[in-house]
């Protein structure tokens, strides 16, 4: 394989019911900070069926082209025909970099589409940057410049693994939903727009579709939510997070959780921040009864202002704390729960 052959940052830009994911544009944002720092461009790979119209949203997003592949076999997600697409493009256009949503599309077709170029990947990150590997330099051990250093947790989120991959092209990631930060939209940016179709041939791996059927979710997706009112084991039972519910109610915000709570099945996983969860930004992040461990702390640090509420005095939270009370918690939100309220009315008299 020659390395130098393959230039360029690539993103697998989803859609879904011909609407580009939120993820892709995540996605483009962080290509264009890996982009600066290897003096390449960056390109979006656009894969459905009359999804050509969809081009300029990316261009806006920061794409400085678009490869659109464009055939009746690729209108609803299908492994085959999607990896096919997507290897096929890689196969031809040769990119330094592939990014991937670690979505439920992206899980699938990530990991099949590494296998078909020959090359590794690393799922579910949550940090990408340009940078040597080793990490350190080791006597006798050439060390690689202008590497993709993949940062994603290891062992249930206990650890913090960076993962390369030197001597083979691309460089795949699959990159957790929320972690990237979208580039605020050029207004009327027009995509170089580049079509290719190698082909599609339905055979025994060609699945067909029988039926889609979509759910409503009776939920606030916590990652869309700009207030949140997040609990930890210290809140103390399952029934206690109706102070935190009342908190919420009163804030038109969201109730989240840690994983200790997740794990003693007080809540759903669907509510869970962190590096095994979810990662958040909201406006107001309420961290009560969350001592603030690395992995929870890893998602939900962004947040503009973060609140905590901890008896622990020295419990890890304060450190990324914008605001922190220390006390018991079952005296404290309640009481700022009604103070708040008396706040409202006396506004809206």
């Amino acid at each position: 394989m020659n390395l130098e052959e393959y230039k360029g940052v690539y993103v697998f830009a989803q859609q879904v019911d011909n609407e580009i994911s939120s993820i892709a544009f995540e996605l483009l944002g962080k290509a264009k900070d890996l982009a600066k720092d290897l003096n390449t461009d960056v390109t979006a790979v656009l894969i459905g069926s009359d999804v050509k119209g969809l081009a300029d949203q990316l261009a806006e997003y920061g794409a400085d082209k678009v490869i659109v592949v464009d055939d009746p076999e690729l209108k609803d997600y299908r492994t085959e025909p999607y990896a096919h697409a997507l290897a096929s493009v890689i196969n031809k256009y040769k990119p330094e970099i592939m990014l991937v949503g670690a979505t439920a599309i992206g899980r699938d077709l990530g990991p099949r589409v590494s296998a078909r170029v020959a090359t590794g990947l690393t799922a579910d990150c949550t940090v990408l940057e340009i940078g040597d590997f080793p990490l350190q330099a080791v006597p006798g051990q050439e060390q690689l410049h202008n590497q993709l250093l993949m940062t994603r947790p290891a062992f249930g989120g206990n650890t913090i693994a960076t993962i390369a991959c030197p001597y083979n092209r691309p460089q795949m990631a699959t990159v957790r939903a929320g972690v990237m930060q979208k580039i605020t939209p050029i207004k009327g940016a027009k995509a170089n727009v580049e079509e290719f179709n190698p082909g599609f041939t339905p055979d025994n791996k060609y699945v067909e579709i029988l039926d889609i059927v979509k759910s409503v979710a009776e939920t606030v997706d916590i990652m869309d939510a700009k207030i949140l009112v997040s609990g930890g084991r210290g809140v103390g039972s399952p029934e206690n997070f109706k102070i935190l519910e009342d908190l919420a109610e009163v804030l038109g915000g969201t109730v989240s959780c840690s994983r200790a709570v997740v794990d003693s099945g007080w809540k759903p996983k669907d509510l869970q921040v962190g590096q095994t969860g979810k990662t958040v930004r909201p406006n107001v992040y309420f961290a009560i009864g969350i001592s603030g461990a690395i992995q929870h702390v890893a998602g939900m640090e962004e947040s503009d202002i973060i609140v905590a509420i901890n008896k622990d005095a020295d419990a890890p939270i304060f450190d990324v704390a914008d605001y922190g009370v220390v006390g018991d918690l079952n005296k404290i939100v309640p009481k700022l729960t009604e103070a708040l309220k008396a706040e409202i009315a006396a506004a809206k008299a």
